[in-house]
């Protein structure tokens, strides 16, 4: 059965033309992932136990991951039907409450330890309850509502891990508060003003200490402090009036992340989670601080949602697997089990609102890419964001996320260490591909082919098309360190890169665009100073010398690398028998659905650098200085 593997509501192409999703749509595919998950629920519902691989965590743990993060889209589906839904639904969720806390059903659930996975989980019951209450902890018998709250008092006064996991401490204790059991007020305090270190302005958290940008700003960093929000009562010391004016900033750009195809930019970890990238504007139609229109905020889920589902998400047994599409490991974390992608849980929030709100009944408008090229600077976490009309795709240039603390020892990471990330590419993460290291970056190669990395990136500007950073290259096989500054400028459908490199003499430099992948092997070619790289549907990447190169350019294949398809080629350019000292080397980066022809390219564009300032001029008459 070809995708989507589910049946679905006719399209409605009058109040959504563009993704013809309406209500009835998410409630379909929510059933159809509940439902999906019973086979593989233990006797009494308190774990599903799925096919995958295993998380670092364990069997147990795992089970009761699979009851936790299928509870949270449970929950908005029952709530948001005012109860009215499947009872059996409701029993299933009610009856693994007293079978998990019950330590002689043999499925208990793992103690509530500090740093423990399962406080992660306990996270998203809390919530789950507190929707839910009505229908389910209201009619539980109390001796289980006691070991209910047992079971989440290990919470209180433990240890978490100093990041995003400090709010499932925050909602889990402010449950406890709002059923009357013990808690500390410390504890959820304490938990709100850590985020407040975190805050970056703009509506930017970073999630811990560091440069932490990637998709937990959206779903966690924004969502858990108004859910925390909606347990309080209102009681909630002012704190929620913030934490909306934030999220209002924050949504103002994120729909700029989306393409016109409905996919995210693929950066970041956690990315299996997939439908949870439409949380936060479910969050701020909720939480009433949404600078969206409506029909915007429900066009840009719907799209999300509708084009994972065309992918084949779920999958033919109507599981989320372990992926980006389908099943693809390297693109997940040790900690992601066979249940780790119900997260996606958290993209059908918008279910909490009623059939009747503005987001359900106003017709769809626009994504800003479907609109018109957008060139989007964000210099909270160093990102430039470029979209492209004529083709839908979104480009994500990197200039400040590295997933680092900013002292200590230092790592790279495929998913933040790259240049460049878009809506239409992943990067290579398989380990043999990401030890060579060719897309995404620039590199000092070693005579072995052992490849420098990037790993603490220093932000340096980032505003209107341009950005820049700096990063320390340590070459391989020795401990002298060689400092790389990038500026990075974007006209047209283009990227024009510009690289400031000290070098050893003897290594060569080598620059990769993206990585595009395909069912089949990309068409690959090169010449003099360019190289391209072009799928079967036209997806073009292509890199272009301008400035600094040898003549040499070439591409590399990679299979089972890529999140996007079993076959992948990067193009690349490189110059070998570097001198030693400075150089600057000028690359135009270019990543298509039009016809790309880098000869032209080349031979139109001039570029020269003098003074420590790059100068370009495009055909058209426009000079850029870099």
């Amino acid at each position: 059965m070809p995708a989507p593997h589910l049946t679905l509501p006719p399209t409605d192409r009058v109040l959504s033309p563009l993704t013809g999703w309406t209500r009835a749509h998410w409630e379909a595919l929510a059933d159809r992932q509940l439902d999906a998950l019973v086979p593989y629920a233990t006797p009494g519902f308190a774990q599903y136990r799925l096919p995958g691989r295993s998380s670092w965590s364990g069997i147990v743990s795992d089970g009761l991951e699979g009851y936790a993060r299928s509870f949270l889209l449970a929950a908005f589906r029952i709530a948001g039907a005012g109860g009215e839904v499947d009872p059996r639904l409701v029993e299933r969720y009610a009856q693994g409450l007293t079978a998990g806390t019950d330590p002689d059903s043999g499925e208990a659930w793992p103690h509530l330890t500090d740093c423990s996975q399962q406080m992660v989980e306990a996270a998203s019951i809390a919530i789950g309850l507190h929707e839910t209450r009505p229908w389910i902890w209201d009619k539980l018998d109390t001796r289980v509502q006691e070991r209910v709250v047992d079971w989440f008092s290990g919470f209180v006064g433990g240890k978490t891990w100093d990041n995003n996991w400090r709010l499932f401490q925050v909602v889990s204790e402010q449950f406890l508060a709002s059923v009357g059991a013990p808690y500390s007020q410390a504890d959820i305090d304490g938990g709100l003003d850590r985020i407040e270190d975190w805050y970056r302005g703009d509506g930017w958290y970073s999630d811990g200490d560091g440069r932490n940008f990637d998709y937990y700003i959206g779903w966690a960093m924004h969502l858990y402090p108004l859910l925390w929000a909606r347990m309080t009562g209102g009681d909630d010391g002012g704190r929620a009036a913030v934490y909306r004016e934030r999220l209002t900033r924050f949504l103002t750009t994120y729909p700029h992340f989306f393409g016109g195809d409905g996919a995210p930019v693929h950066q970041g970890r956690s990315l299996t989670y997939r439908f949870a990238t439409a949380a936060p504007v479910w969050m701020g139609a909720l939480a009433d601080c949404t600078p969206l229109a409506p029909g915007l905020t429900r066009r840009l889920a719907s799209g999300t949602a509708r084009h994972f589902v065309e992918r084949g998400v779920p999958d033919e047994r109507g599981l989320l697997p372990l992926g980006w599409y389908g099943t693809f490991l390297p693109a997940t974390q040790a900690y992601s089990g066979p249940a780790s992608p119900y997260w996606a849980s958290k993209g059908f929030l918008g279910l909490l609102l009623p059939a009747d709100h503005p987001v359900w009944t106003e017709r769809e408008v626009p994504l800003p890419v479907e609109e018109s090229d957008q060139y989007t600077a964000l210099p909270q976490p160093g990102w430039l964001l470029h979209g492209t009309r004529h083709d839908g795709i979104v480009r994500l240039i990197n200039h400040g996320s590295d997933h680092n603390l900013l002292e200590g020892p230092a790592q790279d990471d495929p998913h933040y260490a790259k240049f460049a990330y878009s809506t239409a590419t992943a990067p290579e993460t398989a380990p043999r591909a990401w030890e060579r290291a060719v897309d995404g970056h620039l590199a000092l190669v070693a005579p072995d082919g052992t490849p420098s990395r990037r790993l603490r990136i220093h932000p340096l500007s980032c505003e209107g098309r341009v950005a820049a950073s700096r990063h320390t290259a340590q070459y391989p096989g020795g401990d002298e360190e060689f400092p790389i500054e990038t500026t990075s400028a974007l006209h047209g459908p283009w990227e024009i890169r510009a690289h400031r490199v000290q070098a050893p003499a003897g290594a060569t430099v080598r620059e990769g665009g993206h990585a595009v992948a395909d069912e089949t092997q990309p068409h690959a070619e090169h010449g003099p100073g360019w190289a391209l790289t072009r799928t079967t549907t036209g997806l073009t990447s292509a890199v272009v010398a301008l400035h600094g190169w040898a003549e040499e350019a070439g591409t590399t294949r990679e299979v089972a690398a890529n999140a996007y398809g079993p076959h992948s080629a990067t193009p690349f350019l490189t110059s070998p028998a570097h001198p030693g000292g400075s150089s600057v080397h000028v690359t135009l980066i270019a990543l298509s659905r039009d016809t790309v022809n880098p000869r032209a390219l080349r031979e139109s564009i001039t570029c020269t650098a003098a003074d420590d300032t790059v100068h370009v001029r495009f055909p058209d008459g426009t000079e850029l200085a870099l």
